[in-house]
C-alpha cells in the first residue's frame, strides 16, 4: 500500500538552520553571535508584566490580540485596521505567500536574504524568483524590478538586508515601486529598522501610507528582544492586513508574548538606549575590520558580513577559528558568514580574530 506523501514542493524545502549554541570551554565564555540576538536582558518592567501574564496560562490569549493592536496603533500612529501580528515576521511571511500566491506564482526577492524566504515561499506552493545581490551587498533594484512578470505576486525587499547588512535608501524604494504593477505586492521587511542610522534611508511607515500595494514586516525579536517570544507585526492598507489577519494561526501570539510585548512599546525609549549602544559597538567593530583590510558591507542591522563567494574551505576555517575562541557565528552557503554584535568583549575577541586571519583583499 503506498504511504500518504506530501505535497512535491515540500519535499525539496530546505531545512532553515538555527544559529549555533554556544560551546562551552572552562575559563573562557562564550558568546552566541549566530542568531542576531539581543544580548541584554529583559528590562524590569518586560519581565514583570511576562510574569503577570504566565500566572493565567491555563486560560487561552485573547485571540483578538486587542491589547497589542492598541498600543501598536499609539506607537505607530496607525489605524488598528491597518495591522496584522503574528508569530514573528516569518509567521508574517507564511501567512502573505498563503494569502496572496497561487501555486506556481511567483515571489521575487534579493539573493542572498533572508534565509527564510526560500522555505516560505516552496512551503506556500509558490516559485521563487531570485535576484543577485550587487557586489556590495545591496539589493539590485533594477534587476529585481526586470524579473517582476505576470505571474508577480509578491516582492520582498529586505532592509537592511539580512545577512549582508546595507539598507535600501527611500530613493531606490520610490523608483522601484514606479516601476512595479500596482498589483504586486511589496513587502518592506524591516526586522532590523531600529538599526539603520543611513541618511536617506527608506520611511517604511511613510512609503505604505504612500501606496496601496505596500506592506511592512517587523519583529519584536531583535531591538526590542523578544526572541524567545516569537511576535511579529505587519503594517499595510486595510485590506492586505485584513488578509492577513484571515490567514493568522488561531491564538498564535500567546498571551505572555503579548503582554511582553505591550510592556516593551511602553518602554521603547529605554530599549531605544539599548540599540544606541549597539549601534556604538558597530560602528566601532566596523571600522576595526575595514582597517584590518576586511571588505565588509555597510552595516545597518546588528550585525556584519564576512563575504566568501564561492570559497567553502575560507568559510569552514574562519567558523572554526571562531569556534576555538568561543564565538559562535553563522556560516551561510557558499556565500560567506555573518556575526552579530554583541556584547563588547566578544566584539573585542572578533576583532582579534579579524586581525590574526587573512582578510580576502590582502
Amino acid at each position: 500500500m503506498t504511504a500518504p506523501q506530501p505535497r512535491p514542493t515540500v519535499l525539496n524545502i530546505p531545512p532553515y538552520v538555527a544559529g549555533k549554541a554556544p560551546v562551552e570551554r572552562p575559563g573562557l565564555v562564550s558568546y552566541k553571535l549566530s542568531s542576531n540576538e539581543n544580548p541584554y536582558p529583559p528590562l524590569p518592567g518586560v519581565l514583570e508584566a511576562a510574569e503577570r501574564a504566565a500566572a493565567t496560562m491555563n486560560r487561552y490569549p485573547d485571540m483578538g490580540n486587542a491589547r497589542l493592536f492598541a498600543a501598536l496603533s499609539e506607537t505607530f500612529d496607525v489605524p488598528v485596521e491597518d495591522l496584522a501580528v503574528g508569530t514573528g515576521s516569518v509567521g508574517l511571511l507564511y501567512g502573505l505567500i498563503a494569502a496572496f500566491c497561487q501555486p506556481g506564482e511567483e515571489v521575487v526577492y534579493a539573493w542572498r536574504s533572508f534565509e527564510a524566504y526560500p522555505i516560505a515561499v516552496l512551503a506556500g506552493g509558490a516559485t521563487s524568483v531570485q535576484v543577485p545581490l550587487l557586489p556590495d551587498g545591496r539589493h539590485d533594484l533594477a534587476a529585481m524590478a526586470a524579473a517582476v512578470t505576470e505571474r508577480t505576486r509578491v516582492v520582498l525587499l529586505c532592509t537592511p538586508n539580512n545577512p549582508t547588512g546595507p539598507a535600501l535608501t527611500q530613493q531606490e524604494v520610490d523608483d522601484f515601486l514606479a516601476a512595479v504593477p500596482p498589483e504586486v505586492l511589496v513587502v518592506i521587511d524591516e526586522a532590523y529598522v531600529e538599526f539603520v542610522r543611513l541618511e536617506g534611508a527608506v520611511d517604511g511607515l511613510a512609503t505604505y501610507r504612500a501606496h496601496d500595494n505596500v506592506l511592512l514586516t517587523r519583529t519584536f525579536s531583535k531591538a526590542y528582544g523578544l526572541a524567545g517570544f516569537r511576535v511579529g507585526y505587519a503594517v499595510g492598507p486595510a485590506p492586505i492586513a485584513a488578509a492577513l489577519r484571515a490567514v493568522a494561526l488561531p491564538f498564535g501570539v500567546s498571551a505572555v508574548a503579548e503582554a511582553a510585548a505591550v510592556a516593551s512599546l511602553a518602554a521603547r525609549d529605554e530599549l531605544l538606549e539599548r540599540v544606541e549602544a549597539l549601534v556604538a559597538e558597530r560602528t566601532r567593530v566596523h571600522a576595526g575590520l575595514r582597517e584590518l583590510g576586511w571588505p565588509v558591507p555597510d552595516p545597518q542591522g546588528n550585525f556584519v558580513w564576512f563575504g566568501f563567494p564561492g570559497e567553502s574551505a575560507a568559510i569552514a576555517a574562519f567558523a572554526t577559528a571562531a569556534e576555538e575562541r568561543r564565538l559562535m557565528v553563522r556560516p551561510l552557503g557558499t556565500d560567506g558568514l555573518r556575526v552579530t554584535i554583541g556584547e563588547p568583549e566578544a566584539n573585542d575577541r572578533l576583532l582579534a580574530l579579524a586581525g590574526d586571519l587573512r582578510a580576502p583583499s590582502a
